[in-house]
């Protein structure tokens, strides 16, 4: 959009210039060609100017919140999206205190809040989201909030699903359970949500090769870096596919 902006701006500019040699005033005698050409002017500006307008992530989390950083920092670069809120059912959770000193708004909420009042969703409508990321969250999303925003949240898992999915493994269950059935590969998957764990449908993929040596803390190792080397990059891909669909 911003080369059509330029090029536009340009073949207007080029024509009001050779009216402008030729002596020609615009006073009085306004052509059909100028009124239409201003209007195309006037479109692409407005067309620009929304596409300027940055993308808002909000962030759900439960624990440590090193990805919900990583996430921060990849975007605090960039002129696509900025995170706007960092949400946390953990009032002590180490996330609040990473976005805090990202400078990005951080509140705690209940499990109650989530299930059975409108106070989660009224803080994610309040900053108008766009997209939603749930990156170490560990409590079912409501489906009262996916249907507000259908197709606009996504899950980080790391393991390869569908296998070592479903509602109690996250974390180091999954690593212990990929050990112990001596797993050759595992790696991350970053998903939509849906009403049920770990099966909506399947965004990307990234698969990384374990030895017989590895332990549940080394496979958890080798997990983080894939999650920190390509979680912003999809997310970034993902709203990207969203603008240019618009």
């Amino acid at each position: 959009m911003a080369v059509a902006f330029l090029y536009t701006t340009s073949k207007i500019r080029h024509f009001f210039l050779r009216k402008v040699k030729a002596n020609e005033t615009f006073s009085g005698e306004v052509t059909l060609i100028d009124v239409l050409l201003l209007f195309i002017l006037m479109i692409t500006l407005k067309t620009t100017t929304e596409d300027l307008v940055k993308r808002r992530i909000v962030i759900f989390a439960s624990g440590n919140g090193t990805n919900a950083q990583n996430i921060i920092r990849h975007f605090q670069q960039s002129r696509l999206a900025e995170v706007v809120l960092v949400l946390s059912n953990k009032k002590n959770a180490q996330v609040l205190v990473r976005s805090k000193s990202l400078h990005v708004t951080s509140k705690h909420f209940t499990k109650e809040d989530l299930l059975s009042s409108e106070k989660v969703l009224e803080f994610i409508k309040e900053v108008r989201a766009d997209l939603i990321v749930l990156a170490g969250f560990l409590l079912k999303f409501p489906t009262r909030i996916l249907s507000e925003y259908p197709g606009q949240v996504i899950n980080l898992h790391p393991a390869l699903l569908p296998k070592y999915g479903g509602k109690g493994m996250y974390g180091q269950f999954v690593h212990e359970a990929v050990v112990a059935n001596k797993e050759k590969v595992s790696g991350i998957t970053i998903h939509y949500v849906n009403e049920n764990y770990d099966e909506g449908a399947i965004i990307f993929q990234k698969s990384v090769e374990l030895s017989e040596e590895d332990t549940p803390e080394t496979v958890a190792n080798k997990i983080h870096t894939l999650e920190y080397a390509y979680f912003p990059k999809v997310i970034e891909k993902l709203l990207l596919s969203k603008v240019n669909k618009t």
